[in-house]
């Protein structure tokens, strides 16, 4: 079974993959919608800032909506291989409501379901890897996201997702 992997901006090609600035308020870093027909096996996800001073933590949140939240879509080729170069295309959904990073608007959600959640210092990183048969599963046509909420000065992060397709 297939890896794929997303991240929190387009794919990077001449330059590095860009940074979203977190706010004082809730926003989703990166959305994943499950495809109609398929579940997600969500195996891997880490977020990393870069603030200069340690400071109040940054609240961050892996979640399955039922809303999506209004992103910048992501394109075929930001959502990539990850294991195998030769895997089939993921089945995840593209466009502005659907697969894609750095919300602009977070849509009302009207339920949750929590994958996991940290308190991240602004000066470092997080990863967090399920045991295999442990993986958290998003069910067809849900969002998975990551989510921040900083207290102070926005810093900025790059977060990512790993998952199978079945």
């Amino acid at each position: 079974m297939a890896l794929y992997w997303a991240a929190s901006g387009a794919m990077a090609t001449t330059s590095q993959l860009a940074t979203v600035t977190t706010t004082t308020t809730l926003k989703t870093l990166l959305q994943i919608a499950s495809p109609s027909t398929r579940v997600l096996r969500i195996v891997e996800w880490g977020i990393s800032f870069d603030g200069s001073a340690a400071a109040t933590p940054i609240a961050c949140e892996l979640i399955q909506t039922d809303v999506a939240a209004t992103v910048t879509a992501h394109v075929s080729a930001g959502v990539q291989p990850f294991d195998d170069p030769n895997a089939p295309a993921s089945l995840v959904q593209l466009g502005t409501s659907l697969s894609g990073y750095n919300a602009s608007v977070e849509g009302t959600t009207t339920a949750t379901r929590t994958a996991d959640v940290q308190l991240v210092s602004p000066t470092t990183s997080f990863v967090r890897q399920w045991p295999l048969g442990r993986e958290f599963v998003l069910p067809p046509s849900k969002f998975l996201r990551v989510r921040v909420k900083a207290t102070g000065t926005g810093v900025n992060a790059y977060a990512y997702v790993v998952w199978s397709e079945s």
